[in-house]
């Protein structure tokens, strides 16, 4: 073989990855890498009208992007302001998205269509977020914005599922009755702005929208008002909402529950007495499913280990009547009975307890509780502060704060979330608004920090909000 036909024979083999024998360098066989990935997302490359436009009269846009393009989720991720009262009809095909209006334009308006994350290319669904196409009925473009923020009322934080409303109308009845000329998404963090606004005095609202309706029509709904109207101008304020819901469902802290004895068409309860380990500081709770419609204190009983009654403990039903409630002075690491007699409770159906069960059960040792002592250095008591705990999503605890330093002897082990509740009218809990009386909820203000409280240790920790 000539030395030219040798050398195109190895160049040919080291290009196609083919394996010499005897080359220790040799690599094994494989497909080639198909390079970096693609991550850039549509870019908009003309349009009819184009963006900007005065004077729109059609009802038609269309879009024309520079690679080929899927539109999703278009009816959560479209927002046109001002909103219609029919949404447009919007459809793709290959590298072209089209609009077709369904309602008759205001005069003199300017229209933003935001189209979210809903643009994104065919190939890697990269979005073209937050695209806005932007057009006017009259001789100019709006440019006027405002922005502010949502916070919920009774923890301190955002929801993001919450919208923002504006109403060119600003009576009362108009966010009861018609949907706003104006809506925004809050982000992460609970901000909004709205853009392409003309300028003039607006109602501004926020909401989380359960029915679509985009009113307030129901007390359970998370709503927000300000005090006052906002005029928008060059330079409008930003404005903080607090939002509520004046009719909360009320969220019952977790039942353990106890399997006793009786049938299916006996009445049955639960008892929240977690490991058979009752709580120093909580009061034993009787849990049954349905309402009672009558019971005996007489015939439950809590006593010790040789049945003497324990003098200290006393008995209440709660505002649902479907729990019983023992208050006790409980002794640390103390043995006890609870004796839950025949016919000591009927519920609404009818069903009675069928015969006497004796529970046992211990109480928990002050070793298995942690001290805890806060140090506040700027709060302001004269706002009657109170102290919460929360762990989860579940409050466990609060205390209103009398003094700059705040000590318990027995508290629960866990880590918590902290807060501070301004408590307007001193009842010890949030208060929601009312819409209809004009007054804002009361204000929670989260602390950034946790803390975690470890049992039989003293749990130490210098406050500043």
């Amino acid at each position: 073989m000539k030395a030219s036909a040798i050398l195109f024979f190895l160049a040919t083999a080291l290009l196609m990855g083919i394996c010499i024998i005897g080359n220790e360098g040799c690599a094994q066989i494989g497909a080639p890498t198909g390079g970096p990935r693609d991550s850039i997302p549509p870019r908009l490359v003309s349009a009819s009208p184009k963006p900007g436009s005065t004077g729109f009269t059609g009802n038609k846009i269309v879009l024309n992007f520079n690679e080929y393009v899927n539109l999703e989720e278009v009816q959560a991720n479209v927002l046109v302001s001002p909103l219609p009262k029919t949404n447009p009809q919007i459809d793709f095909k290959l590298k072209t998205v089209t609009v077709k209006l369904k309602d008759s334009l205001i005069p003199n308006t300017t229209y933003a269509i935001n189209f979210g994350d809903a643009i994104r290319d065919n190939n890697e669904n990269n979005p073209l977020k937050n695209f806005t196409y932007v057009f006017s009925t009259g001789n100019h473009i709006d440019s006027l914005r405002f922005s502010g923020k949502v916070i919920m009322a009774e923890t301190g934080k955002s929801d993001s599922t919450l919208i923002a409303m504006l109403y060119r109308n600003t009576v009362d009845s108009a966010v009861k009755k018609t949907k706003p000329d104006y809506i925004a998404k809050l982000n992460g963090t609970g901000g909004f702005t709205f853009i392409n606004l003309s300028p003039g005095i607006y109602a501004v609202y926020a909401l989380k929208d359960g029915d679509g309706g985009k009113t307030y029509n129901s007390k359970a709904e998370l709503f927000a008002f300000a005090d006052q109207n906002i005029t928008v101008t060059d330079n409008s304020p930003q404005i903080v909402l607090y939002a509520y819901a004046e009719e909360k469902e009320n969220k019952n802290l977790p039942i353990v529950s106890v399997k006793l004895s009786g049938t299916d068409k006996k009445l049955r309860y639960s008892l929240s007495i977690a490991a058979q380990n009752q709580d120093l500081e909580d009061d034993l709770e009787i849990n049954f499913m349905r309402p009672l419609k009558n019971y005996d204190s007489n015939k439950i009983r809590l006593t010790d280990t040789n049945y003497a009654a324990i003098p200290s403990a006393r008995l209440r039903l709660d505002s649902t009547h479907k729990t019983i409630l023992l208050s006790a002075a409980w002794k640390e690491a103390t043995a006890y009975r609870l004796i839950v007699g025949l016919g000591a409770a009927a519920d609404s159906a009818g069903n009675s307890i069928a015969k006497t069960d004796t529970i046992k059960f211990y109480s928990k040792k002050e070793e298995d509780y942690g001290t805890l002592v806060l140090r506040f250095s700027n709060i302001d008591l004269n706002k009657n502060p109170v102290l919460q705990f929360v762990s989860g999503e579940l409050l466990k605890a609060s205390y209103p704060l009398t003094a700059m330093e705040w000590k318990k002897k027995l508290f629960k082990p866990g880590e918590y979330e902290l807060r501070i509740l301004y408590d307007e009218n001193k009842n010890g809990k949030w208060d929601p608004g009312s819409f209809t009386k004009k007054r804002q909820p009361e204000k929670v203000i989260p602390l950034t920090q946790k803390i975690n409280i470890k049992a039989n240790w003293d749990n130490e920790r210098d406050i500043k909000l």
